[in-house]
Formats: C-alpha cells, structure tokens, sequence
C-alpha cells in the first residue's frame, strides 16, 4: 500500500483530497496546512508520496519541497496547484518535485499521478513536461566545465529522452517497438553509466541535458 501525505491550507480540499486516496486504497498517513507543520510531520511519518500545494499562506510549498526532498530522499513530492505558471512549475522542479498536477486534473488523474509517482515515475499536467523541458535545454546552452558525460548508445539516448516526457516503460516500448523488458533493461542500463538511482534523477539529468524528443 502507498503512503501519502496531503499538504493544504484549506481545509476543505484538503481533506477531500485525503479522503479520496483513501477511498482508492491509499494509506494516508497525515495532512498538514502550512510547510512548517509539512516538514516537521513528513519527517515523523516518512510517507513514500507527499501531495503539496504551492500557495500555503504565509508558508511556501517550494521551501517545504526542497526540505522534505533534501532530508527524506526516499519519499517523493508530487505538486497539486492551482497554478500553472511557468515560473511556479519550474521552482517546484527545481526543489526537487517529482512532478506537477493541477487542481483541475480529474480523480482518476490524481490517483494514478500518484502511484506512478510512487513508481518513480516523473508526472506532468499535459503540457508542462515541454515547458520544463525547454527551459532546461535553454539552460543546459551553457554546460559547465569538468570530465564530458558518460557515452550513451543511440538507443539508450532514444529511450532517456522518452523518460524525460513522462513516458512509462510500456509507453516507450510501444513508441520505439520494443519489448517492455527491453526498455528496461536500456533504463538499468543508462542508471548504471550515469550513476544515477532512480527514473526522477535519469529525467532530471535528460532535461539539464536538453534531451528532449522532437
């Protein structure tokens, strides 16, 4: 059973969230209405999602993210907000968010956003995956010196820039006609040379890259 923690200021969405996760078999471990109360509790219940608005008041859910990110690497932070700016969307992913769901996004949306984000999996609202990407690549313009990274095959490069869309293994296996066991293997495989743990980092890496699919 996936854990989860909701973090909210109004209490009436709030608990309607919990309560739907739970009514679909998830353990809702605690709720919180402010990024203090947020922190300090994630790190009492060390739930394997944390559901986190943005706007909490006087309190911010990016800080709330990257200290929960940061002190609990085990447990993912999924954004469910009312925003869809640009700017929001980028903080959250640079805090270290596994993802980004709008308020607008249907129940059936919000539970499978979290067990794929439980899964590892980097989830987007359609359409704020290319956002991130492209403002990724556009930083990625100037790479910083050091040791050149690791020497990816065609393939491997194929299916990294698929992973860093959001795409599941099965959905890449379609996509490049492969078998799904295939697709994981080039993901271990890519994990390896990088030496990264996990698909959120693989994704991250792609997107710093500019490694995005036409």
């Amino acid at each position: 059973m996936i854990s989860v923690m909701v973090v909210d200021d109004h209490p009436i969405w709030r608990d309607g969230v919990a309560r739907d996760l739970a009514e679909n078999g998830f353990d809702v471990k605690a709720t919180a209405p402010n990024a203090d109360s947020a922190v300090r509790i994630a790190n009492t219940v060390r739930p394997d999602v944390v559901l986190m608005d943005l706007n909490l008041g006087d309190s911010s859910g990016v800080d709330a993210t990257r200290q929960i990110t940061t002190s609990l690497p085990d447990t993912r932070v999924l954004v469910l907000s009312a925003s869809g700016e640009h700017e929001d969307v980028l903080e959250a992913v640079k805090a270290g968010a596994s993802g980004y769901l709008v308020k607008s996004a249907s129940a059936r949306e919000l539970v499978e956003a979290v067990q794929r984000t439980a899964q590892g999996d980097p989830v987007f609202t359609a359409g704020l995956a290319g956002l991130v990407l492209g403002e990724y690549r556009r930083m990625a313009d100037a790479p910083e010196g050091g040791a050149p990274p690791p020497k990816l095959t065609e393939r491997e490069t194929d299916v990294l820039r698929l992973v860093a869309k959001g795409l599941t293994s099965r959905q890449i296996a379609e996509r490049l006609v492969l078998s799904h066991r295939t697709v994981e293997n080039h993901v271990q495989s890519t994990l390896r040379k990088l030496q990264l743990h996990n698909r959120v980092e693989l994704a991250r890496y792609a997107i710093e890259h500019g490694l995005d699919a036409e």
